[in-house]
Formats: structure tokens, C-alpha cells, sequence
């Protein structure tokens, strides 16, 4: 039978190349992986055999067996689950088909810590090159009469061609490495399989192959797990590294659960679970095509691990399985579609997660940021999704602020405002550093008053549905007045009044001046109250949309316009005071206007902005500097 040689992907060829040159120091996990892989070929067909009994009438119990060649130094892993044909083999083999493959295998490449970044991405099957230098697959798909057979060493090509096999399902050998051998071993892959594996409800059966005056001699298959499904299993009879063990399985992962929840809900409706919250964010937790990762049973069989209304979306990092009692088996998915059980375990999930991280968040706080900096953006979703839990979620959101060094929450500030201060106060952006420098901000930290520093791209849009928090409003300190004159400062006010007459007249002739100078392309031209280093800023006028949110929906194209913006210009600062009495002087002079041009470019850099015209803006400067104005 003809064989057809291909090229692996250029992201498995990549991986594989990593696998190979050691990067795990713990390589017994390829088993868990293989085996795991092998239980879920067991269940989807179980799961397909409930409409077309056909396909498994001929061999009805599952199972996965090992067996051993010691002569010919092979170990091989098989199942009689679904199986593949030839274009799955490929598909499944051939390539690594996950948003932001690419972007992460260079990032995994270039990074120091290797081996925790593979364990936000997973091998699975690639695993099997830590102990091989060569794998070959043979399997038949279920319902299909013709075997194929997969061949690689794992240097950039593998072969594919028809094969005979009697029975549907996979079968992988390993051609162990000379030093390997150990994986052939009854014990040690007996003791393997106890660690890892235990817990999976499929039997899995171990056979050694002897020689014996140069035939084949097997001999009796032993069954190495104890198969019982582990979330139908009391509390107490399951170990915490049996816990663990099952999440690696489960979630194909290997790091370990920050948190995991093992209950049973019984009334009306029925139903148990075993959910994970991992402790190290997968690389691809915001890529559109994401689904979450926890699987659906009805009654101990795999139903699908593809249910979007089982979790909500902002939970997507959630891990396990849940067990219901009360749908049918034969289930299809267009009837869990707004299937009105799936709401009520959705909803009892959701508030069952939420208040696991109350109880965290409330009595192990730090402990509970360890979730919240892997997490946080993505629960922050929940904000503008989910509106029956909005209120809970904003209990559980820490943010970074002016005034702590590291997270606090809305309780806290809340619980730290000023006298007189009536709002939540935030300023949004993409760089925390940079937002923390903002003029914008001048103000508040004289007066002592905390800002909030949202850098996620997610703020900006829970911002525009979430009004307040204990009765008190969110503003944005990059929107209209600052509102700061009801907030008693640390300075003495009583020269303000002074001060603010003796300046009225010369300061309302620059705005005037200002105004007429820009018109076009702003929208008016204030005295700041936030400003006090700074000469200028630009702000959003009440009314108006915020400006980094108008930075983000102008990049994706769904705002075709740039919003006037209202130029804020600071009294106090010399270069202001030094213009108010060149204009009450000169009553306005041209050269002045290159003035008025460039702290309006000099507002736009200060919003991470480029000049309107970097052409006109250099001959300007060099007009004012040459005149020396300045």
C-alpha cells in the first residue's frame, strides 16, 4: 500500500524541536497525556453511539491497553474509542490548530521559563517524542472499514497510508529511546498510572510480550486503575493528589488548581460537579475562538465538552465537569440551546463560583490576588454581560491607583474619600506608567484624592454601563470639570480669590485669544482646575465620549470621526501667565499664534498623540524658539 510523505506545520515542527531537547524534567507525564487523549476517544464515541448504536455493536466496552515489547523496545497505547480516518490524522497530527499558535511558539521560544509557558499551552500527544525517537499510529474511525497508519520521528515530516487494523479505535507505539527503557517496565508504568490516571472510569489493561524460543508470548491482561469516575465519589474518600491529577487530565494542563469546588446539588434538579480554576492563565484566554473548558455528563456519559450555556464567558477559565441527572442521553445540541435546565446550572454555577472567590478574596487576600492578576480582566467581562451578577462582580474587581502601591477595592476607596468628594474617580489608558504621569491627574494628587489607574482594555467598556458603586458615580478624570473646589486641600485657600482677581482679566483676553486661534479644532478653551506642573491638557467636555474609548473604537474602525476636545490650560504655570500679559500687551499678535498652535500639539503628545502635522509643528517650534519668546 502506497505511502504519502507530508510536512509537519511549522508550529509543530517548532514544538516538537523544544519536546525533543528536554524541556520537561518530569517526562512520565507523556503517559497521562496519551492515556487522557485515549479517554476521550472512548467518550465522544460513547457519546455518538447514542443515536447510531452501530457504532460500537461489535465491541462494547471500552478500554485502553498497554502493552510492552521489551526485544523490540516499544510501548504501545491503545483504545477503542472513535478513532481517526486519514484526514483526521492529519488534521490532529499534522498541525496545532489554536488561535495565536504562532505568536505564542515564538514567545515560548525566546523565554527564559520555557517550561511554565508550555504548561499554559499543552502537548498532548507530542509528549510521546520526550521518550521516543520515532511514533507510529494506526487507527480505524468507527463506522469506516479502512485502517490508516501514521509514521514520524519528529524531525519536520511524517508519512501516511492505508493499513489493515480488525477494530475501530487508535493505537500509538513508541520506539523508546536507549535511554528510556524504564518506560517499559510493568512497575513503573504500574505506578504511573496510580499517580496520574486513576481516576479514569475506562479500564486500563496492561500486557507484557515475552519471547520464547523466538515466538511471542503475551501474557495476562491486569487492569492497573480503579475506573471510577472521581466527581461521583464522596469528599472524603478523594485525596487532594487525585484531585490535582484529575484537573492535569481534564484540563490537559500542567500546572496546578489555584481552587477546586467538589459538590452535589440535589431538589428539583439534580446534579454534581468537580470544577477547577486553574492557577496559570492558558495563552490563548482572550482569543475569540476560546471555549471554556468544562465538560458536560448526563449520568456518567460524555454528553459534549462544547456547551456555551453551561458557563458564562467570563468564566471561560473555569475547568472540569459537570453531571446532571435530569437530561436525556440522547440530547442533541440544538436542544441545549436554550434549554431551561442548562439556565438554572448555569446560573447555580455562576453564583457557586462567585462566592468561593467572596470567601477568598474576603479572608485570603492575598491569595486571592494570585487569581485576580491572572484572571481579572476576563471576570471584569461579567461587568457589561451579566447584569444580575454586577454587583457581586464589582465586590470581587481590584484596580491599581495613584495613591497604592499595590491593589485595592472599591470598598477600600470608597472607604478612603475625601470630605467633599463625591465621585469614584478614574483615569483610563493603555500604559499604567504612562497614566500615572498624565497631567490629568495634577490636581487630585495635590489634594490628596485617589484615582483609579484602568490600563485593561476591557475598562472602557464596563465603564459605559456601570454608573456607580455604593451610591457613588464613576468619573472620569479626563471628562469635563474636575470638580474639585468641594475638596478642601493641604494649601491654605484664602490668596485664591485674590489671586483669581488679579488674573481674571488677563486670563480671560488669552482664552478669547485661544479660542479665536483654534477654532476648528477644538471645542472650547477652559481654566483648569486639575492642572498644577502642567500648562495644558485636553479633555472630553461633559456629554462627550471618553477619550481612550474613542481611541479604541476609532481603531476598530466603528467611530469614523475624531470628537472637538475642550484644550484645559493651567493659570498658575509660568508659561500661561507669561502669555496673559503679552496678549493684554500686544493685544494678540501674530507671532503669538505658532504659540497658541504648539500647546495645543504639546496637550496632543501628553495624550500619547502624534502633532496634527509633524511638519508644520517643527517649523513652528523652531519660528518661537528663534524669536525667543520662551
Amino acid at each position: 500500500m502506497s505511502e504519502e510523505q507530508l510536512s509537519f506545520q511549522a508550529e509543530v515542527s517548532r514544538l516538537l524541536d523544544i519536546v525533543a531537547h528536554s524541556l520537561y524534567s518530569n517526562k512520565e507525564i507523556f503517559l497521562r497525556e496519551l492515556i487522557s487523549n485515549a479517554s476521550d476517544a472512548c467518550d465522544k464515541l460513547r457519546y455518538l453511539a447514542l443515536t447510531d448504536g452501530n457504532l460500537m455493536k461489535d465491541d462494547p466496552d471500552f478500554r485502553i491497553d498497554l502493552e510492552v515489547n521489551s526485544k523490540a523496545k516499544t510501548l504501545t497505547i491503545s483504545d477503542n474509542g472513535i478513532g481517526m480516518n486519514r484526514e483526521e490524522l492529519i488534521d490532529n497530527l499534522g498541525t496545532i490548530a489554536r488561535s495565536g499558535t504562532s505568536a505564542f511558539m515564538s514567545q515560548m521560544e525566546s523565554s527564559k521559563e520555557g517550561n511554565n509557558l508550555i504548561g499554559q499551552f499543552g502537548v498532548g500527544f507530542y509528549s510521546a517524542y520526550m521518550v521516543s525517537d520515532k511514533v507510529s499510529v494506526v487507527s480505524r474511525k468507527a463506522g469506516e472499514t479502512q485502517g490508516w497508519k501514521w509514521d514520524s520521528d519528529g524531525k519536520g515530516a511524517f508519512t501516511i497510508g492505508e493499513a489493515d487494523k480488525a477494530g475501530r479505535g487508535t493505537s500509538i507505539t513508541l520506539h523508546l529511546k536507549d535511554d528510556q527503557s524504564e518506560f517499559g517496565e510493568e512497575l513503573r508504568l504500574s505506578t504511573i498510572i496510580k499517580t496520574y490516571s486513576d481516576h479514569i472510569p475506562i479500564p486500563i489493561r496492561f500486557k507484557a510480550i515475552k519471547q520464547e524460543d523466538d515466538k511471542e508470548a503475551g501474557e495476562e491482561w491486569a487492569t492497573l486503575n480503579s475506573a471510577s469516575a472521581i466527581w461521583t465519589r464522596s469528599k472524603s474518600e478523594v485525596t487532594d493528589e487525585e484531585y490535582k491529577e484529575f484537573y492535569h487530565h481534564v484540563a490537559h494542563a500542567y500546572d496546578d488548581p489555584w481552587l477546586q469546588e467538589h459538590f452535589r446539588v440535589e431538589g428539583v434538579h439534580e446534579y454534581s460537579g468537580l470544577l477547577f480554576i486553574p492557577g496559570s492563565k492558558p495563552f490563548d484566554l482572550f482569543h475569540p475562538e476560546r471555549k471554556h473548558g468544562v465538560k458536560l455528563y448526563v449520568r456518567r456519559v460524555f454528553i459534549t465538552d462544547d456547551c456555551q450555556e453551561l458557563i458564562p464567558p467570563y468564566l471561560r477559565f473555569l475547568k472540569g465537569v459537570i453531571d446532571t441527572e435530569d437530561l436525556p442521553l440522547n440530547i442533541s445540541r440544538e436542544m441545549l440551546q436554550d434549554n431551561p435546565l442548562l439556565r438554572k446550572i448555569r446560573s447555580g454555577i455562576t453564583k457557586r463560583v462567585l462566592g468561593l472567590l467572596e470567601k477568598k478574596a474576603t479572608k485570603e487576600s492575598e491569595e486571592y490576588i494570585k487569581f485576580w492578576e491572572q484572571f481579572g480582566p476576563v471576570l471584569k467581562e461579567g461587568l457589561y454581560e451579566d447584569v444580575a451578577q454586577k454587583d457581586d462582580l464589582l465586590k470581587l474587581c481590584r484596580f491599581r491607583s495613584v495613591k497604592t502601591d499595590g491593589w485595592i477595592s472599591l470598598a477600600d476607596y470608597v472607604a478612603g474619600m475625601k470630605e467633599g468628594q463625591e465621585h469614584i474617580y478614574y483615569i483610563s489608558g493603555e500604559d499604567e506608567k504612562a497614566l500615572r504621569r498624565s497631567p490629568q491627574i495634577e490636581g487630585f494628587k495635590a489634594k490628596d484624592v485617589d484615582v483609579l489607574v484602568l490600563y485593561d482594555p476591557v475598562d472602557e467598556f464596563w465603564m459605559t454601563t456601570v454608573t456607580e458603586f455604593e451610591g457613588k458615580s464613576f468619573k472620569s478624570v479626563t471628562r469635563g470639570g474636575a470638580d474639585l473646589g468641594k475638596i478642601p486641600g493641604e494649601e491654605a485657600d484664602k490668596d485664591k480669590a485674590e489671586d483669581k482677581e488679579e488674573t481674571k482679566d488677563e486670563l480671560g483676553a488669552l482664552l478669547g485669544f485661544m479660542k479665536l486661534t483654534l477654532e476648528g479644532e477644538i471645542k472650547d478653551v477652559r481654566s483648569s482646575e486639575r492642572l498644577t506642573d502642567s500648562a495644558v491638557c485636553l479633555v472630553a467636555d461633559d456629554g462627550d465620549m471618553d477619550i481612550h474609548l474613542e481611541r479604541i473604537l476609532r481603531s476598530h474602525k466603528q467611530v469614523d470621526r475624531i470628537s472637538k476636545r475642550v484644550l484645559e490650560i493651567n493659570p498658575k504655570h509660568v508659561l500661561v501667565k507669561q502669555l496673559s500679559g503679552l496678549i493684554k500687551k500686544d493685544g494678540g499678535a501674530s507671532e503669538l499664534e505658532d504659540v497658541a498652535w504648539l500647546l495645543l500639539d504639546q496637550a496632543r503628545i501628553l495624550e500619547g498623540q502624534a502633532p496634527a502635522d509633524a511638519a508644520t509643528f517643527a517649523q513652528r517650534m523652531s519660528r518661537v524658539m528663534g524669536k525667543g519668546l520662551i
